[in-house]
């Protein structure tokens, strides 16, 4: 998993300066700290998270987190079982929306965000991932609740972190 979220992100396009200085500092961070991919990493670690996208493009899946109480992309830790930072993004979308089929857009990653967490700084991997026509979400136990909101809703409900990845996914 190290190896492959080290070959993701120095393939990755950043689309500003203020991207491709994220994408250094987490490259700087993989380098220094073998265990980056861990949650037992206390300097920080790497996580990945999907913006879940209905099959009309017209709205996007928020998880109200249990924990923190916001409106979020589905995501989490990376666990030992995740060959790469992209399944980690899908496995997480799934287990948090109940929504069986995800795909991921093409293209990797949409964005990256650091930010604090109880646990510890999270160096965020943020992906995108298509619903079927047939979805279903479900609330997880890591949630209060799940919503789907129009692209133009999201800024009303959500943080500047989950607006900015929302716009990415909508160009």
């Amino acid at each position: 998993m190290h190896q492959d979220a080290v070959r993701v992100l120095t393939q990755w396009r950043a689309p500003d300066t203020g991207q491709e200085r994220l994408r250094q500092s987490y490259l700087e961070h993989l380098a220094a700290h073998p265990d980056a991919m861990a949650r037992s990493c206390t300097a920080g670690h790497l996580t990945a998270s999907a913006l879940v996208v209905d099959p009309e493009r017209e709205r996007v899946l928020l998880t109200l987190h249990r924990k923190l109480r916001m409106w979020l992309q589905t995501g989490g830790h990376c666990e030992p079982s995740d060959a790469t930072l992209g399944e980690a993004a899908l496995r997480e979308a799934t287990e948090e929306s109940g929504i069986p089929g995800l795909a991921l857009l093409p293209g990797g990653p949409m964005r990256l965000d650091r930010h604090r967490t109880p646990c510890a700084w999270h160096l965020d991997v943020q992906y995108a991932a298509l619903a079927s026509q047939d979805a279903v979400e479900a609330v997880s136990e890591e949630s209060l609740d799940l919503r789907w909101f129009p692209w133009d809703e999201v800024d009303r409900v959500a943080d500047g972190s989950v607006v900015r990845l929302v716009e990415s996914v909508r160009v």
